[in-house]
């Protein structure tokens, strides 16, 4: 009998684990989510008929290996770092896993004993990356298949605030995990441009960001995300003269996060002690200490800035919200604030924006196809994020398991075999894609 075993009931799981509690009742198959919190985890499930919640510390490998060995199919929720603990056990056990995280090298090391095995190991199985990867192929694969060579693409991708539920001067809020948001760009970006590969450090990523315009929501800007060269083999377009991918929010959020960085406030390096201290204390004691003290209060002066606003809407002048915590970096501080400032209210909805501009050369014409993708969340729990990041993974779990997905080896969902059973099946869940030609 077929089981299904999650691991992690987070914030994006819900959908995840709502449709695969439907889905086990009606095969007669068997899921299990295993959670550090178990009864949060319970609350996720729909339909208790072939489902249950465990208890589980993902760190305790004979727990884990218990769970592991009593299922054909694991996915994980897990942060990043953990998943290479569960994929060790999942090899043991020789058992397939999925996951919406980036393949790094730590996985690929596995590759060898996966193809040895015949297990599929399935990665970047969510929404970016993800569903810009099997959007993006079918696009690609078409073009390719009239006779087009590709000359330019752009993927654009950003969870956003819908704009019901605007009501911050960052135009933002947190429906992921906020350690990630501050985090964002660290590492730069690198990508093809003019068929000259291009490298942007940190301090200059939010800079400038250029603008797209989405029909019938507005201006969004973009910054480059992280590394796009790599992904050119990947797709198996060589003669792209243009490959940018990238992350969408409104232009006031990426001038406003530049100021962020520009006084350091995402550094991770320098260790603070808090004791009963408050964000305003930690903000003006942070400003100080590098030297930009000054050049708050001279933008302090004017309220109707939208940067003052900004600042003030994360605490710079708040001696009320104490840090939690006695010891921690600027990047520790920042992860709270923005998960207690730009946290999402009760009835919020986000919205997730997905665009594709790919042009290509067709019987000697200059084309392009765009392809906008926009999904809007139901409330705070229900989100536009935990639908777009998790429906892939259920998804190709149920097509694994009845066969409709057969391949094996370690996979991005890039090959056909995998993305159409998987598109076709999120269509019915309103996540599909319109498309302008010109």
């Amino acid at each position: 009998m077929n089981t299904i075993l999650v691991i992690g009931a987070g914030k994006s799981s819900i959908y995840l684990i709502e449709y695969l509690s439907e889905e086990v009742a009606k095969r007669g198959w068997n899921l299990i989510v295993a959670d550090g919190q178990p009864a949060l985890a319970a609350q996720k499930i729909k339909n208790p008929t072939r489902s249950k919640a465990v208890a589980l510390d993902v760190t305790n490998t004979t727990e884990l290996s218990a769970l592991v060995n009593d299922c054909q199919i694991v996915i994980s929720m897990m942060p990043h770092a953990l998943h290479q603990r569960v994929a060790e056990v999942c090899i043991a056990h020789k058992k397939n896993l999925l996951t919406a995280s980036y393949v790094d090298n730590e996985m690929k090391s596995l590759i060898p004993e996966i193809e040895e095995k015949g297990l599929l190991f399935l990665c970047e199985m969510g929404l970016d990356p993800g569903i810009d990867h099997m959007s993006a192929m079918k696009l690609i694969h078409d073009i390719q298949a009239k006779g087009g060579s590709i000359q330019s693409f752009y993927s654009h991708c950003g969870g956003l605030i819908h704009p019901d539920s605007d009501n911050n001067p960052w135009h933002y809020k947190i429906t992921w995990n906020p350690r990630n948001v501050v985090n964002a760009g660290k590492a730069g970006a690198v990508f093809l441009k003019d068929g000259k590969q291009t490298q942007l450090p940190y301090a200059e990523l939010f800079k400038n960001s250029p603008v797209l315009p989405v029909n019938g929501w507005g201006d969004y800007a973009w910054y480059a995300n992280r590394d796009s060269i790599s992904y050119i083999d990947i797709y198996k377009i060589p003669t792209v003269q243009n490959f940018v991918r990238t992350t969408l929010r409104k232009p006031d959020y990426n001038s406003g996060w530049q100021q962020m960085i520009e006084w350091g406030l995402t550094d991770d390096t320098h260790q603070y002690t808090f004791q009963q201290t408050s964000l305003g204390t930690f903000f003006q004691s942070h400003l100080e200490k590098n030297g930009h003290w000054n050049q708050w209060t001279s933008l302090r002066q004017n309220t109707d800035q939208v940067l003052t606003k900004q600042l003030l809407y994360l605490g710079f002048e708040d001696q009320n919200t104490l840090i939690p915590f006695e010891k921690g970096t600027a990047t520790d501080v920042m992860e709270f604030v923005l998960e207690t400032k730009l946290k999402l209210s009760a009835g919020d909805k986000d919205l997730i924006i997905m665009v594709h501009e790919i042009e290509y050369l067709l019987e000697g014409k200059h084309e392009k196809v765009t392809a906008s993708l926009v999904v809007a969340g139901e409330d705070e729990a229900h989100t536009a994020m935990a639908k777009t990041v998790s429906m892939p993974l259920a998804i190709a779990a149920v097509k694994i398991l009845e066969g409709s997905i057969a391949v094996t080896g370690l996979h991005i969902p890039t090959i056909p075999e995998i993305y159409e059973p998987v598109l076709e099946e999120l269509e019915r869940f309103g996540i599909s894609f319109t498309e302008e030609k010109s």
